[in-house]
């Protein structure tokens, strides 16, 4: 499939555009890139015209200076504005990127049509924050892939990690790409963000997904940030993990197909 590099704010913002249709604005997980998204790619860029934005430290989007929710917001608004995203986008967040486009909805709702947040949090407890700032030392001490296998273990099920061991490779791989400095920001900002006491106010008509076996962020704080957003609904994929693209592409395109008009 061909896609067009984009950037934004005199390149401290890279994106990948493909199709044509209604905006799709695609936000990434911290432990996965863009590219997780490839498997649901065509489906989604058959009736939509899809930007991949690279958040920053991965592929050439330079790193926030400060670890500040707001500095990536900011971030994500010009690419919105550069990149000329339709106020009435959908925009679909996974993990990380799930958060982002949550807390980016939250402050511009009038850019947004329909949210779609896959296997996120508004907030974190103490021991999901604790599990940030381990894995955010361990980097510090050994780089990237010194968490290789603890991303592989977060990003997919243990069924299907059991079944393809080579993937924790493929995440050593994946991890290596980005920016050491960003991955740490990006963990300390989701040990310190707490969306929850704003999610009243959302008013963007919002679909919440995530896997049954999603350890890095489970069930119970997907169900909870739906049940706090109005008139969000959930879906629940049967065993799979935090990356539903990549590991349950075809169930993932079913379980939004109606919310995004596939």
């Amino acid at each position: 499939m061909e896609t067009e590099e984009l950037s934004a704010g005199h390149g401290v913002l890279k994106a990948a555009r493909t199709g044509q249709g209604p905006d799709i604005v695609l936000l990434h997980s911290l432990l996965a890139d863009r590219h997780a998204f490839d498997p649901v790619l065509p489906k989604l860029a058959g009736q939509h015209r899809v930007t991949l934005f690279n958040l920053p430290g991965f592929h050439g989007s330079e790193p926030v200076i400060t670890a500040l929710l707001d500095a990536y917001v900011a971030r994500i608004e010009d690419g919105f504005q550069e990149f000329g995203i339709a106020r009435d986008a959908i925009l679909i967040g996974n993990g990380f990127g799930g958060t982002l486009a949550l807390a980016y909805a939250l402050d511009h709702p009038e850019m947004i049509g329909k949210l779609v947040v896959s296997d996120a949090a508004a907030s974190f407890p103490d021991a999901g924050r604790q599990q940030f700032a381990a894995m955010a030392q361990k980097v510090a001490e050994g780089g990237l892939g010194a968490v290789a296998e603890i991303a592989a273990k977060r990003v997919y099920s243990p069924a299907y990690l059991a079944a393809h061991p080579e993937l924790i490779e493929e995440r050593k791989n994946v991890l290596l790409g980005i920016e050491p400095k960003a991955f740490q920001h990006a963990c300390k900002i989701l040990q310190e963000t707490d969306l929850v006491p704003l999610l009243h106010r959302l008013n963007v008509p919002t679909l919440v997904v995530c896997g049954e076996h999603d350890q890095a962020t489970p069930v119970a704080l997907n169900k909870a940030m739906t049940q706090k957003i109005p008139g969000a609904k959930y879906i629940e994929l049967p065993g799979c993990g935090h990356c539903p693209p990549l590991e349950q592409p075809d169930a993932f395109i079913a379980a939004i197909k109606d919310f995004v008009g596939l």
